[in-house]
């Protein structure tokens, strides 16, 4: 296992003269020995060229890779000795189960006992110790994808193990399953783990760490309570949620905080800056209330759903689209109803240039 340093940036074009030419914008990140991480973002925002550096398949355009202290940068995969899963399944079909789990040790001259007994450790891990003597062939396409799974994790020497939306592929009711074995493997070997998604769901259940990004840029690092409580960019709010974070514009004009034309006092314990600001807050903090109730704000009703285990109330604020997540029996409201509802407490967020304010 190793730790991972990074301090780069990347552009595919030669010499980029503004962000929009960057692959990945300048960054410094640090995976922990042992780590479980997720590169968690939509499509084109950098997640697999990263990984792709951090495995040696990209060079960066400048800065540095380093391996437990030492300099990789220049170094091949092999060198690195990294294992990585690409989205599709890459096993050799005329091979057996055994022989395609086998084959990354066979390759480093490993005794042949050590090679039957890892073997049999991880096809057990996976559940697949009675499709050991199976050709790879006749396999679904989530059995492939699990022995290309195994490939990455058979060798216990390497740095780093990198997935690369090793999923995409797999039937979403076996997903769920493939996601919690990883978790165990993870717990049970301690290697270091990083795993690129644009699935949140993914990224949630998997990692401890999760990097979530964006144009290129890594907005914000932390454990998924972190990320959902207080993201530290607008971007993490929109992105991570179901529905995402509700955002308002706000004013804050001699310290008192302006929203939907009414004035609201500021909870002594949070320090605004003066000026404009976008007020951000989850659907589940959202709170319907009545006029008198202090710092409420009118609300008119566009749709009410009833999800199942709660209703989701969609509203309009001014221009605004607000929606919040009711538990409580609301089955009398209608579109074109006036409510109240309270935005700002304890979980209310607010951002300048959509970075949090502390």
């Amino acid at each position: 296992m190793a730790r991972i340093e990074l301090d780069l940036a990347h552009a595919y074009r030669p010499n980029p003269a503004q962000d929009s030419d960057y692959a990945l914008l300048p960054l410094k990140m640090t995976f922990e020995d042992g780590g479980a991480y997720a590169l968690l973002g939509p499509s084109g925002c950098g997640k697999t060229t990263m990984l792709n550096i951090m495995s040696g398949l990209v060079t960066p355009s400048r800065g540095s890779v380093v391996f437990d202290g030492a300099d990789v940068t220049r170094r091949t995969p092999q060198e690195r000795n990294i294992a990585q899963v690409f989205q599709f399944p890459v096993i050799y079909d005329t091979m057996t189960v055994a022989e395609n789990l086998a084959f990354p040790l066979r390759n480093r001259k490993v005794p042949q006992d050590q090679i039957r007994k890892r073997v049999g450790e991880i096809a057990e891990m996976l559940d697949m110790s009675g499709q050991l003597n199976q050709r790879a062939a006749g396999l679904a396409a989530d059995a492939k994808q699990k022995i290309s799974l195994g490939r990455g994790l058979v060798r216990s020497d390497v740095s780093a193990v990198l997935f690369d939306e090793p999923l995409t592929v797999i039937d979403p009711h076996l997903k769920w399953q493939l996601r919690r074995k990883l978790k165990q493997i993870h717990h049970e070997l301690k290697l270091t783990l990083i795993y690129v998604t644009h699935d949140q769901v993914e990224a949630l259940t998997f990692a401890d760490q999760i990097v979530v990004m964006t144009r290129g840029k890594a907005v914000q690092v932390g454990p998924a309570d972190a990320l959902f409580e207080r993201p530290q960019h607008t971007f993490v709010g929109h992105f991570i949620g179901s529905p995402g974070m509700n955002f308002l514009p706000v004013e804050v004009v001699a310290g008192v905080l302006r929203l939907a034309g009414r004035a609201i006092a500021i909870p002594p314990d949070l320090h605004l800056p003066e000026g404009a600001l976008q007020l951000g807050i989850r659907p589940e903090y959202v709170v319907l209330c009545n006029e008198q109730v202090p710092g409420s704000v009118p609300a008119t009703v566009t749709r009410l759903q009833d999800i199942g285990t709660y209703l989701m109330l969609t509203t309009t604020v001014q221009d605004r689209i607000v929606k919040a997540r009711l538990e409580s029996d609301v089955a009398g409201l209608q579109a074109g109803d006036q409510v109240w509802l309270q935005l700002i407490g304890e979980h209310s967020c607010f951002y300048v240039n959509e970075e949090l304010v502390p």
